[in-house]
């Protein structure tokens, strides 16, 4: 029998919008789910973090600092030095702030990528290509400097967010220079001619030592996420071969809800939520009852922390409890 646990970025509304959510979903799967458990835990995040907690979620399971995990990932293995995930991004200018553009639409193809990759490549200290819109970059003197994930700045005025420390200086010139190498370069150009974002700037963060791959790394595989593609990083971290479907044993990550609940468009994590009820939450519970799956974690997120909730068949047959969407409240 498989023991699964799905973790759910974003599953968990603000806290001032999720009576009025919870009120327009029907969704009894993952009420019966989320309300006849057996264990309910909260965890609040670190209140300075500046990834998002699935993030931190998965960098703990990972056994290693994301950039280390991500790499081997994409068959990397660096055997020393200090690194970082690189994004080649669009930063936009909204009334008087600057902020970043959602990562998984930019729509970077893979020739023009490269054609960025090389010339950025000389300004870096070591600059590794993962795919077109994932690299990674060695900076052994940067190791002190405190970096937030595009999921968590995005959207948000950049000023906050940017690289902090005492090389954030050297972070500032550095993307200064590829800000400048990239304006109006001819792939950007093209770009715009097509109604795409230019290429303007980059986006590190995931910072840590090379480590090598720990033997208690779960069992990973990511959902597809609709219309809007998995990040290559998160995607990196899914083991060879794992399949994402409800009663397989191990750990699956559903980014579904992200673009949505980052993005602040809840009308669509509405609907994301809908689908997750069919393609997801009534398989699961089917499992469960089926007795195919014999315990189901479901790891809920929001911006500051996340719930696990722990469900058995036996946990199932507490009739006493209403079925309610009352735990999606924070």
């Amino acid at each position: 029998m498989a023991s699964t646990t799905v973790v759910i970025p974003f599953a968990l509304p603000p806290a001032e919008l999720a009576p009025e959510l919870s009120r327009n979903l029907q969704a009894p799967a993952l009420a019966a789910l989320l309300s006849r458990n057996s264990v309910l835990k909260k965890h609040a995040g670190a209140e300075d973090s500046r990834v998002l907690p699935h993030e931190s979620w998965l960098a703990n399971a990972a056994g290693a600092p994301l950039a280390a995990a991500v790499m081997r990932g994409f068959a990397l293995e660096p055997a020393q030095g200090h690194w970082f995930i690189v994004h080649p991004v669009h930063i936009q200018l909204a009334r008087n702030h600057l902020v970043l553009a959602d990562t998984r639409r930019l729509q970077l193809a893979e020739a023009d990528a490269r054609v960025l990759f090389d010339l950025a490549k000389p300004f870096f200290d070591e600059l590794v290509w993962g795919d077109a819109n994932t690299w990674f970059m060695r900076a052994d003197s940067w190791q002190g400097l405190d970096t937030a994930s595009p999921d968590a700045a995005m959207g948000s005025n950049l000023a906050d967010w940017m690289p902090a420390g005492p090389t954030a200086l050297g972070f500032k010139k550095l993307q200064n220079e590829i800000q400048m190498l990239w304006h109006e370069h001819p792939v950007n150009e093209a770009r715009q001619q097509r109604g795409l974002a230019p290429v303007n700037s980059f986006w590190m963060w995931g910072g840590g030592p090379a480590q090598a791959n720990g033997s208690s790394t779960p069992r990973l595989a990511v959902a597809a996420s609709g219309a809007a593609p998995v990040p290559g990083w998160l995607q990196a971290l899914a083991t060879p071969g794992a399949k994402a479907a409800p009663g397989e044993s191990g750990v699956i990550v559903l980014p579904q809800l992200i673009p949505a609940a980052a993005g602040n468009d809840w009308g669509a994590w509405l609907g994301a939520i809908q689908q997750l009820e069919q393609e997801w939450f009534a398989p699961l519970l089917a499992a469960l009852q089926d007795g195919s799956t014999s315990e189901l974690t479901l790891v809920l997120t929001h911006r500051e922390g996340w719930k696990e909730i722990r469900a058995t068949k036996a946990a199932l047959r507490k009739f006493w409890r209403a079925q309610t969407l009352k735990n999606l409240t924070q």
